[in-house]
């Protein structure tokens, strides 16, 4: 009964999504000011979350400081969305033009010597708008996904995730995928930032002021496959404008120390969420083990 339900809801649901993408970006980005008024003033949408993610992660700022990030947090998360909205009927040029991928060539010199690419990054700016990533690389690009507990959004962020290229890899499947296409190197997406579901297995480190659980599963394939990996590194140029920057990790995981990956993993991220504090995912219950 829930798949018919599904089946007869979906097309309703696409074809509102796809009307609203066909929108120009300046009355979207109204509509993204109006949400922003009240996801942050009206409803205050896991408001305590983020007020505490900040705090904890930032002992240094004022509360006021505070308050000014969590606001831009909820503009910039409003923006994202209309621009994910835009996603669905973009064409493939004008969604190259609002991304620039800069290092790119360290990707391609791994590919060449034979290796898969591990390219990890957290919940940083747009992350969505990585599903143009194929238009700018050479090699098969996958992503490992997570299926959204509603049916109905979870085939339309599919459709849109995968509409220039990218091959979406189930969690559960992606090490029997990166083993099994040893033969064929290609990039493998990782947003590997998020809280563990389970305590055990993970490792502790330092981040973000705070002691935190890290499941290591990006360093346990890269050593288990062979794989370079790298960090994506995001900021917002201008509005709907945003350049990844690619900073090698390990381009040899046999070489590398016990923990080193997700060390300098970690590292990186936590530049990236220092540079650009509003971008991060704030609202997650990162630290909620």
């Amino acid at each position: 009964m829930k798949r018919v339900r599904h089946a007869m809801l979906y097309p309703v649901v696409h074809a509102l999504f796809y009307a609203a993408s066909l929108l120009p970006m300046g009355l979207l980005y109204k509509f993204a000011g109006l949400l922003y008024l009240f996801a942050c003033h009206v409803f205050a949408y896991r408001k305590s979350v983020v007020i505490q993610n900040l705090s904890r992660s930032f002992p240094g700022k004022k509360y006021d400081e505070i308050a000014a990030i969590a606001r831009d947090f909820y503009r910039f998360s409003c923006d994202s969305f209309v621009e994910v909205i835009k996603s669905l009927g973009i064409t493939a040029r004008r969604q190259r033009e609002k991304i620039e991928v800069v290092g790119s060539e360290i990707i391609e010199k791994h590919l060449g010597e034979g290796r898969h690419v591990i390219a990890s990054m957290g919940h940083c700016g747009n992350w969505e708008l990585l599903n143009a990533l194929p238009l700018f690389l050479t090699a098969s690009v996958n992503t490992v996904y997570k299926p959204l507990s509603s049916g109905v959004l979870d085939r339309l962020f599919l459709e849109i995730r995968s509409r220039f290229g990218m091959n979406m890899i189930p969690r559960n499947a992606i090490a029997r995928h990166l083993i099994s296409n040893r033969g064929t190197p290609s990039v493998y997406l990782f947003l590997a930032d998020q809280c563990p579901r389970v305590v055990s297995g993970t490792s502790r480190f330092r981040f973000l002021h705070q002691e935190t659980s890290v499941f290591p599963g990006v360093e346990k394939l890269a050593r288990a496959t062979g794989s370079a990996v790298v960090y994506l590194h995001v900021v917002r140029i201008s509005r709907g404008k945003y350049r990844f920057t690619c900073k090698e990790i390990c381009g040899d995981p046999a070489r590398a120390m016990p923990s080193e990956i997700t060390a300098t993993y970690l590292r990186l991220l936590e530049q990236n969420i220092e540079e650009s504090p509003a971008g991060w995912l704030w609202s997650h219950k990162r630290w909620k083990r």
